[in-house]
């Protein structure tokens, strides 16, 4: 498929997604309610509505749902494996012990950036558990290693979850459950302020990887040969997306699948050329996260689904329908 008209197609979804998060949901507003607080007029209410609540999460769904599928697509590069998603190193452990040990500690009362800070601070303790081990040699980093590394941290990080919810209160472990799942549901511009200002220039970031990730497809050796820092190409981008999954996981919790599926899907429509596949994964992560928690509002209102149940419920059957079709094409 042309790149071009993928691009264009996406863009269009995600215009279309971000219109229907904000017009849809618990309070019906109509089209034109919508357009006019976006002009700058609308009654009070519908001005809340839209420019507290279903703003912030539909833009916040765009940044954590794009990271999540550039990150993907750019551990899936490094790791020689199209089954690798974001969560493969221990991130998302780590950072549901911060966020698991401020509920039970009874710390997220005490204000709105609490949970989330201590979320990103335990995806940064897993990192740097993962990144030591790998390095601990001195020599070139070995990508098996680093897999198993991230293995056994999350499984770590695991034992540490089941010991404090199992000394935890009913309510506690129940709120530590729903954050695990994954939810937009707090999302405020402070949020969406704070993932912007990790997940742009790191994506950016990225978008300049394109060049050496395409030589290292070819092979390690050809890529140094053509004058590519290969371990520090390996370095620093395993290190950016990572800090983009930690910046996801910490407004958001555990969310499944759009790391996995969406770059594995472009990669499928446009080939693996590095640089295309960040950018348009990018705009088809935020659509189908955005789409996502759009269907966790409505599917069972006012029940609200956890998100990742959503991602899962799509990205399974969607996922084996791909990988059919490429064995049957191979």
């Amino acid at each position: 498929m042309n790149r071009w008209s993928l691009a264009l197609a996406l863009a269009g979804l995600l215009a279309l997604s971000l219109v229907a998060g904000v017009r849809f949901g618990s309070v019906e507003l109509t089209t034109s309610e919508v357009f006019a607080v976006l002009g700058g007029g609308g009654d009070p209410t519908a001005r809340d509505i839209v420019l507290q609540l279903r703003m912030p999460r539909v833009l916040l769904g765009v940044l954590v749902g794009g990271g999540l599928a550039m990150a993907g697509a750019t551990f899936q590069a490094l790791l020689r494996n199209p089954l690798a998603e974001p969560y493969i190193l221990g991130i998302s452990g780590g950072a549901s012990v911060g966020a698991v040990l401020v509920l039970a500690l009874g710390w997220a009362a005490s204000g709105s950036w609490v949970l989330p800070l201590a979320a990103f601070l335990g995806a940064l303790v897993a990192i740097a558990m993962v990144f030591g081990v790998a390095t601990a040699t001195g020599r070139a980093m070995d990508v098996r290693v680093l897999l198993l590394a991230g293995v056994v941290v999350a499984a770590f990080f695991s034992a540490c979850i089941t010991l404090i919810l199992s000394l935890s209160t009913a309510r506690t472990v129940q709120s530590a459950v729903l954050w695990i799942m994954g939810s937009l549901a707090a999302a405020d511009w402070g949020a969406v302020s704070l993932t912007a200002a990790y997940t742009i220039p790191a994506a950016l970031l990225l978008l300049g990887f394109a060049r050496p990730l395409n030589l290292m497809a070819i092979g390690e050796e050809t890529a140094a040969y053509l004058g590519t820092d290969v371990e520090r190409v390996k370095r620093v981008a395993l290190m950016v997306a990572a800090l983009i999954t930690a910046s996801g996981v910490a407004v958001a919790g555990v969310i499944g699948f759009v790391g996995l599926v969406v770059p594995h899907a472009i990669r499928l429509l446009i080939g693996p050329d590095h640089r295309a596949l960040p950018p348009l994964s990018f705009l088809a992560g935020g659509a189908f996260l955005t789409l996502a928690d759009l269907v966790a509002r409505l599917a069972l209102a006012p029940t609200e689904i956890p998100i990742g149940v959503i991602t899962a419920f799509v990205g399974v059957p969607f996922f084996l329908a791909l990988l059919r079709r490429s064995l049957t094409s191979a």
